[in-house]
């Protein structure tokens, strides 16, 4: 009884403090130094890019399209293998792996950060109930992608607004630098004298 009293406590001080706008650490602790940025998929209306959308927005992100930085969902893969079989050589256990690749652009769409978050899981198949199996995976597949919000929602917390703005700095210096190389090497094509066409003398 004592426990359970201890318990009811602590359930009651952390309603308490969530309705005084405190959070716990560990329940959902989603603090943005960004306070707006644009997120598009190639896949415009995915799950995954649905749920992160909504994450940021609930936790005052704006999502808008005039933000000054642009995430982009650029690729998401989920490949299966097996991990172990049966002695009738079936498979027993798949590792599912979810990747999504995702990309950070700026101003004049330079490139400013570049990088993947990834989620790996094992299943095991049951050779007798084929249904159950697929229903379990497709359960899996679900939480793999809340896993991958919540791994991008994380990246997106340790970046700030003057990290975005050095690379912004960075990334236009490069493009300025690659402008002027291929422009003088451009100029240098057109002052080398051009050689005039061997004439053969024509036929008596």
């Amino acid at each position: 009884m004592k426990r359970i009293l201890t318990s009811l406590a602590l359930i009651g001080l952390a309603s308490v403090l969530s309705a005084c706008g405190f959070q716990l650490r560990g329940l959902g602790d989603t603090n943005f130094a960004l306070k707006e940025i644009d997120v598009s998929a190639r896949n415009a209306y995915g799950d995954t890019v649905t749920q992160l959308k909504q994450v940021l927005e609930g936790s005052g992100v704006k999502v808008v399209s005039r933000a000054p930085y642009h995430l982009i969902l650029a690729r998401e893969d989920v490949t299966s293998r097996s991990v172990s079989y049966t002695s009738s050589a079936r498979s027993a256990e798949n590792e599912l792996t979810n990747t999504l690749s995702y990309e950070i652009r700026g101003t004049d769409n330079l490139l400013l950060l570049a990088n993947q978050v990834q989620v790996r899981k094992v299943y095991v198949q049951d050779e007798n109930n084929l249904i159950g199996s697929d229903q379990e995976a497709q359960q899996i597949r679900t939480e793999m992608r809340r896993d991958l919000v919540q791994q991008m929602v994380t990246r997106l917390q340790l970046i700030t607004p003057a990290q975005l703005d050095e690379l912004q700095t960075k990334a236009e210096a490069k493009a300025k630098a690659e402008a002027d190389a291929m422009k003088a090497a451009d100029e240098a094509a057109k002052s080398q004298p051009q050689q005039s066409p061997i004439e053969f003398p024509k036929a008596q």
